[in-house]
């Protein structure tokens, strides 16, 4: 018998590839996890994925999306720039976010243009990173941009046009190493009535900072300057505030009962998480220093303090804080050394006195050297604090066995409060 020859199969029961097969969203949700360069890439997998990746509503651009043998800046910028261009010409769909964060890209004439584009676009999202150079000024056109929800800039100088109206859409602002005048900021916090969340970083231009928004839940800064104040803020939850600067306070500015530990709460009533950073403290210190604030900061749970132990106006600031704070939970307290130090007595029996009895469960504290003022303000924490569960106390470098031997002698209220002791 002849055996017969087995049969192809016919080219129309060849069942489809699988990459060919899948949903569309499914599709998506792919391209979503792919930089620019990749998602592009897919294109020739099948006729299905050609056209896919122009439909990416959300374009990043950083050191994922160039890859070049050369080391060359230019050759690195040049590359860049065409990717840009070619990504935004075939682009069909709409673009929620548009990202530009790359090393060798300093400010060019070409980000104008792509801004332009995308406002036409309707963008939500708008992150762009100068790294290099000097500041890049942004183009007029975005700030009338009124779809944007999220602005995020670094190394870029703010001059809006005069009929800037604001963002009414905006509801988070990130600015790190800006220059805008003084006028100019607060016109752009005021005009924009949803903003949620505020980051200011390394900023000049201006020193005086009124926060005037009524819907702000997050608010985090660092920079160098003179004062700040809050207006309409009765929904911030989460403030962190670095003062870069030591500065010399000038005393002949406050008279009276001039505070800026009162000033500066006035309009927190619900903060709930209180980072104190640089020396921001020294700044809450500086006229007046109540007992304890008027209206108590009954939702905060959780604060980090830098200071000076040295400092007697300081530690009076900081134990203000505790007074008013009946809910605290968590404490951090880093220490910070100064050259100039303002040493004064501390009288602890009226604190003890003053202070009512405190709901701590964890207590940091990191950077103490062991001096007796550091040693007091501990001794003044395990004291007062019935519920602690946990203190982690971690010194500078060259601390002896001592301070270890001295804090596990410290009479504690909580029974069963431990004390972790971590060496350099």
């Amino acid at each position: 018998m002849r055996r017969e020859q087995p049969q192809s199969p016919c080219l129309t029961d060849v069942e489809p590839d699988r990459l060919s097969c899948l949903p569309g969203h499914i599709i998506d949700q792919i391209l979503s996890h792919l930089s620019i360069r990749e998602a592009v890439r897919t294109s020739v997998l099948s006729s299905k994925w050609r056209y896919k990746w122009a439909m990416l509503p959300n374009l990043v651009f950083d050191k994922e999306c160039v890859t070049v043998a050369s080391q060359d800046h230019m050759i690195i910028k040049s590359k860049l720039l065409r990717i840009i261009d070619h990504v935004l010409l075939l682009h069909s769909g709409p673009i929620n976010r548009f990202k530009l964060s790359h090393r060798d890209l300093i400010g060019v004439a070409d980000i104008d243009r792509w801004t332009l584009h995308l406002c036409r676009k309707s963008i939500k999202e708008f992150v762009l990173e100068i790294w290099k150079g000097q500041r890049y000024k942004i183009h007029s056109c975005l700030f009338s941009c009124q779809s944007l929800t999220h602005l995020e800039l670094f190394n870029c100088w703010l001059k809006p046009p005069s009929a800037f109206q604001g963002f009414k859409n905006l509801k988070s602002l990130d600015l790190q190493h800006v220059t805008l005048a003084q006028d100019v900021f607060e016109n752009l916090i005021t005009s924009c009535p949803l903003l949620e969340r505020l980051t200011l970083m390394n900023f000049d231009g201006f020193s005086h900072l009124n926060i005037d928004a009524p819907n702000l839940l997050f608010f985090d800064i660092g920079g160098k300057f003179e004062d700040i104040s809050f207006e309409n803020t009765f929904q911030l939850a989460v403030v962190s505030i670095g003062l870069y600067l030591n500065f010399e306070i000038n005393q002949s500015r406050f008279h009276g009962s001039s505070s800026n530990m009162l000033n500066f709460f006035v309009h927190l009533h619900h903060v709930q998480r209180l980072e104190v950073q640089s020396y921001f403290l020294k700044y809450l210190a500086v006229g007046v220093v109540p007992i304890k604030l008027p209206r108590p900061c009954m939702d905060l749970s959780y604060l980090s303090i830098r200071m000076n132990f040295n400092d007697s106006k300081e530690i009076s600031a900081a134990l203000c804080l505790l007074r008013s704070s009946p809910n605290l939970q968590e404490l951090e307290i880093l220490a910070r050394t100064e050259e100039q130090t303002v040493l004064s007595h501390t009288c602890w029996e009226d604190v003890y006195l003053s202070c009512p009895v405190m709901q701590l469960r964890y207590v940091k504290i990191d950077g103490i050297s062991g001096i007796k003022r550091e040693l007091d303000f501990i001794y003044f924490l395990l004291l007062y604090s019935p519920v602690l569960e946990r203190m982690t106390v971690k010194p500078v470098s060259n601390v002896g066995s001592e301070l270890m031997k001295e804090l596990l002698r410290f009479r504690r209220a909580s029974g069963r409060a431990e004390i972790i002791y971590l060496e350099c």
